[in-house]
Formats: structure tokens, sequence, C-alpha cells
């Protein structure tokens, strides 16, 4: 990694650029500086098209004017986060302002400003790298460190709204007067310039209404995570092809394998791949992703492409190391198979948003009581939630720009509201039996089977977005045996 000359930015035009301390060039000269000024190429982007879901974000930007008349609200990206000294983690925009300008850019900030019976938007994001002061060679964030900015006035093509510099921002709204919103937790800075303008509760109102808003997907929404999902399911074949490397390695081999097709199709992962073999398994949320894959033990791959608008997919398959489940492996893993079935099932229109859940619950219950590992009846067992001691995690949640979508939703309108078209949810049941769970049979400890897919509420029922990949036992099977040769 090249050493930067300067770790900052200017905020100022005017003021100088640091810089780094034990570089190795002790300055610039001013023959360098004056060098630099010239002979660069006009490289302005002309007659850019709007980006694909221009319309949709004016249309939200629109509903939430609606919803907010006469009021000043302020969405910020986030700014860059520093990784260790000088490094920065790959920077992701917030879901809120992604979701309503289409941009990812950090440091961007969508305001709404109160106009007439509705709302005037601006987009503020940092112009194109200063050449007249050096910043663009100078700076650590400048353009030929980390690459060319849009201009504001290409922003205002690619996004449909004015473009304005976000480094006036802090000050302008300093003096804003009025009700004012912001999304928090994403801009200290932005932040602190309205810090005696805002309220805790008021805000959250805000955050609330945008989660909402995302509960119900338009089409380019569902367009997207059906290619999130698309490019899940490939990613999952480059892992059942490379089983053997991962078996020489470790389950590190998984995660990059499949981290190589979410970069390749994508903007990322949705979320931390969890790669967990044998007894790994157990361990609802394993993304250390350190241990071993052996042969005869189970593959716990829960995984999503996100794509490059930030939609992710997430699917979970528990595979067969070497291509066969066991008598008991198998056993397991069908009544997890039954049990998502009936979760399914009870996706559709009209539906309570709980139904799916109790559908795959009841069926874990009984059996759990089946085999003799809690003491029935299926009721008293689920009255008092003793199957989670082996299944443990909801069996599902709203999935969209966040692998956890629409958290911030009212409990009403989410957990106890009712289905309609449109909605994306997972159903993931899953039975897990810790290897010290000295509660069940010795060759129970160990295993953990979930079966994830993404659900679709349709007009007339569901649409499974993650079909592309196999869930029956035998269909497993004979799929893994095809891709292996």
């Amino acid at each position: 990694m090249a050493e930067e000359l300067t770790p900052e930015t200017p905020e100022e035009d005017e003021q100088p650029i640091k810089q780094r301390k034990n570089g190795l060039y002790p300055g610039v000269s001013d023959e360098l500086a004056e060098n630099m000024t010239t002979g660069w190429a006009d490289t302005e982007l002309r007659d850019l098209e709007p980006v694909a879901q221009a319309a949709q974000t004016a249309a939200r930007r629109a509903a939430l004017s609606a919803r907010f008349p006469g009021e000043r609200l302020v969405i910020p990206a986030g700014n860059l986060k520093t990784r260790s000294n000088d490094t920065e983690y790959s920077f992701r925009a917030s879901t809120e302002y992604a979701y309503l300008t289409g941009d990812q850019t950090e440091d961007g900030v969508l305001v709404l400003e109160p106009e007439g019976e509705g709302h005037r938007a601006t987009i503020h994001l940092l112009p194109r790298s200063d050449r007249a002061n050096g910043e663009f060679w100078l700076s650590g964030q400048g353009e030929l460190w980390v690459g060319r900015r849009h201009s504001l006035t290409e922003a205002e093509q690619l996004y449909g709204v004015p473009a304005s510099d976000v480094r006036e921002l802090p000050d302008r709204l300093r003096e804003a007067t009025g009700p004012v919103r912001v999304v928090r937790g994403h801009d200290a800075g932005i932040e602190a310039a309205l810090t005696d303008k805002v309220t805790a509760e008021r805000d959250e109102e805000l955050r609330v209404f945008l989660s909402e808003a995302r509960l119900v997907k338009d089409d380019f929404e569902i367009g997207e995570l059906q290619k999130a999902c698309d490019a899940t399911a490939r990613g999952f074949e480059d892992v059942v092809k490379v089983l053997d490397k991962a078996q020489a390695t470790s389950e590190r081999y998984i995660e990059g394998t499949f981290f190589l097709r979410a970069r390749v199709e994508g903007n990322d992962v949705g979320y931390g791949t969890i790669a967990a073999a044998g007894p790994h398994a157990c361990t609802l949320h394993w993304v250390r992703n350190d241990g071993p894959v052996r042969s005869g033990d189970l593959l716990l791959l829960d995984a999503g492409v996100e794509t490059t608008t930030l939609y992710t997919a997430d699917v979970t398959r528990t595979l067969p190391v070497n291509g066969r489940y066991t008598d008991i492996q198998r056993k397991i893993y069908d009544a997890v198979y039954e049990a998502q079935e009936a979760g399914i099932a009870a996706v559709r229109p009209g539906a309570k948003y709980r139904d799916f859940h109790d559908a795959a619950q009841h069926v874990l219950a009984e059996k759990l009581v089946e085999w003799g590992l809690v003491e029935g009846p299926v009721e008293r067992v689920l009255e008092l939630g003793l199957q989670r001691r082996w299944t443990l995690h909801g069996t599902g949640h709203m999935l969209g720009m966040d692998v956890h979508d629409c958290a911030a939703a009212r409990t009403e309108s989410y957990v106890d509201g009712t289905l309609e078209p449109g909605m994306c949810l997972t159903v993931e049941p899953g039975l897990y039996f810790q290897a010290d769970d000295l509660t069940v049979p010795e060759e129970y400890r160990g295993i953990g089977v979930r079966i994830e897919d993404d659900i679709l509420v349709t007009e007339d029922g569901n649409r499974n977005l993650s079909a592309a990949l196999p869930r029956r036992a035998d269909e497993v099977e004979a799929w893994m045996a095809g891709l292996r040769g």
C-alpha cells in the first residue's frame, strides 16, 4: 500500500494540507505544486443517465415529504470509519440515505427543506477534489489516492436532485430555524450542528417511518432481491466445487470462495458469512470460520450476496461435506425441512406475520416430543417454549437493504402485523444439538441444521426467490454429486 503524503482532507480550500509524520518527502516545492495544477484534461462526464432506481427514490422522498410537512429532514450517508491508524473500513452508506437517493458515497447528506406544501430536496456531497490547492494529489482522500468523485453537476444528473457542497452544510444547519429531524448514528458532525434543534423522540419517529416504508418492496427492489438470490445460489455452487480444498485448509476457504462471488457479482456480502462445519453449526452466528472441515460432518453455510444497489440475500443450506447424509444427520435434516415447508406454506397475503413462525415451531416441537427429547404434549412444549433449547431463534425476519430489514418498525406493523404482497422475509427453522448437551443421545450431539430461503409475498401466495438451490435431502445429494462430477 502506497504511503500517502498527508492523512486528511482540508476542510477549507485555504487550509494548508498537512504532511504525514515520518513521510519520506519533507515537503512540496513551489515548482512541483505549480506543475501539478496544470496539464490536466477535462474529464467531466456529460449526458449521464439517471440511476436505475431514480423514479423509485423520487417516490420515496415524496412519501417522506407527505409524512412530515413543514419540517426540515436530514438523512446522512455516514462517514469513513478508521480500522487501524490510517486505514479505513470499506464504506457502506446508511440504508436510509441509499434508499432515498440511490447514492452510496461517504459524507453525503440528503436534506429536505420545507417549501410550499412540500419539500425541496438537495443532496449534499463532497465535490471533486480541488486541483488548485493540491488536494487531489496531496490529500489521503484525494482523487489520485482513492479515485475520482462525481462532480456536483454529475450527481444532479445521476440522482435527479440538486447537489451542493456538503462542507458548507453544517453552518447552514446551525443557522436553521423551524422543526428539524435527523437520522442519528451516522454522522457525528451533522448531529453536532443540530444538537439544539432536535429531540431523540422526534428523530426516532423519522427512523421508524423510514423503516416501515421498506416493509413492502417495489418492483425495483424485488428485482434486486432476485438478483441477490441468484448470485447467492452461484456462490453456493462455487463452495460445493471446492469442498476438497476446504478440507485441506479450513472454513476460511469456504468463506473466501463465497466472498469472491459476492465481490464479482455484487457489492459485498450482505453480512458476515457463517461457514460452520461440524459442531460449529450449533453456534448460530459462527463467523470466526477458522475450524476444520471434515468428511462425515455437516457444513452449515449461511451467506448472502449484496447487490451493487445494497439489497442482500440471506440463504442457508446444511450440506454433508462428503456429499451424503448419515442416517442421524438425515433424520434431523428432514425434520427441519418439514418445519420449513410448513413455515413457507403459511406465508401468504392476509396471514399474520407470526403464522409462519408458529407453523414451523409446531413441527419442530412435534419431532422433539416424538424423539423423546422433551415431554409432551406439543401444546405444553410450545406454551413453555421448551423447544427453544434446541431451536432457540425465531423462524425468520424481514429482508431487504439490511439483512434484518425494517428493524426499527413498530411492533404492531412488523411482528404483530399482517403480511402484504411485496413483503419479503426469510423462513429459516433450525435444530441445534450442542456437543456438550447431556440431555440428548450422544449421536445427536454436535449436529446443527438450518435451512433458510427468501420468500416474497405475492398476490396469491408466495414465491421462493432462492428456489434455485435444492432443499430436500435427496435433491441436495444429487445436486452436490453433479457439481463435483
